[in-house]
């Protein structure tokens, strides 16, 4: 089956910088156990382990109903073959004109009408600047359009093949399987400090902390990146109340990303694996 190195659909908080390091990681986990993602996602963790280990049981829990955006891919590939064509006379990465600008907003708002669907995040990545996405027409109007249209179609054919795909809270699931045996915790929360805007709940500094209690005593992958300084925050926490770091005895891997052109912060990748 294909292997996916990047999620197909634009998503913020992806893996993609980190798949390599990531599955190089897995080469100390079983072959036939049970990884659980709570924070799937894009699902591109879950989908590299079902590659890696076809063997393994692979629960992607997608919270943010992407999978719905896969299965509109014909759609978004038909929208954004119009905009192609409302563009094709335009310089690429410049701001639209108002008079263009005006053609390809009707053009998208009939589209939903019609359709029933558009995929603004994708959509957004055609006519946004990086980074910068919306959910809504009313959000996307109010916005400065530049032509980023891609060139060629999304294909997200098999990507979610062999996972065991469920949508709910992450406590739930993390206690459904936290004392069974040969169980591997994917945790990939939103980042503390740092935009969650695509994600449907507002999350406080409580919620980031009561992540960390799905890494007690298990075996785990968790992601964060320099801007939580949620490392330093435990590390603080066992200086002052001597509770022990549940980062303790883990391995910590870094790469930094770019965001643009002026802009670029560390993500983290932290695993431990229990005897």
């Amino acid at each position: 089956m294909k292997q996916f190195k990047t999620a197909p659909l634009p998503f913020m908080g992806q893996k993609r910088g980190f798949i390599k390091a990531f599955s190089r990681a897995l080469d100390e986990y079983p072959k036939n156990a049970i990884y659980v993602d709570l924070f799937g996602g894009s699902g591109l963790l879950s989908h590299t382990v079902k590659r890696k280990y076809p063997n393994a049981s692979v629960v992607y829990n997608d919270f943010d109903n992407y999978r719905r955006r896969l299965e509109n891919v014909p759609k978004t590939n038909l929208l954004i073959a119009k905009l192609r064509t409302l563009t094709k006379h335009l310089e690429r990465k410049k701001k639209i004109p108002s008079y263009d600008r005006i053609k390809i907003l009707k053009v998208i708002e009939a589209f939903e009408q019609k359709h029933g669907f558009v995929d603004y995040i994708t959509i957004s990545g055609c006519l946004l600047f990086s980074m910068n996405y919306v959910e809504s027409f009313e959000k996307l109007k109010a916005q400065t359009l530049y032509n980023r249209v891609r060139l060629s179609n999304y294909n997200a054919d098999e990507y979610l093949d062999g996972l065991d795909i469920v949508c709910e809270d992450y406590k739930r699931l993390f206690h459904r399987y936290k004392n069974m045996t040969n169980v591997v915790f994917l945790i990939d929360p939103p980042y503390l400090s740092t935009e969650v805007g695509t994600y449907k709940n507002y999350w406080k500094l409580t919620d980031y902390l009561d992540v960390l209690d799905t890494l007690s005593n298990t075996s785990y992958f968790y992601f964060t990146s320099n801007k939580s300084n949620i490392v330093e925050l435990c590390e603080w926490i066992e200086k002052k109340s001597k509770s022990a770091s549940p980062f303790n005895g883990a391995v910590i891997q870094e790469t930094t990303n770019h965001m643009n052109y002026n802009s670029k912060y560390t993500d983290i990748m932290i695993y431990k694996k229990m005897d």
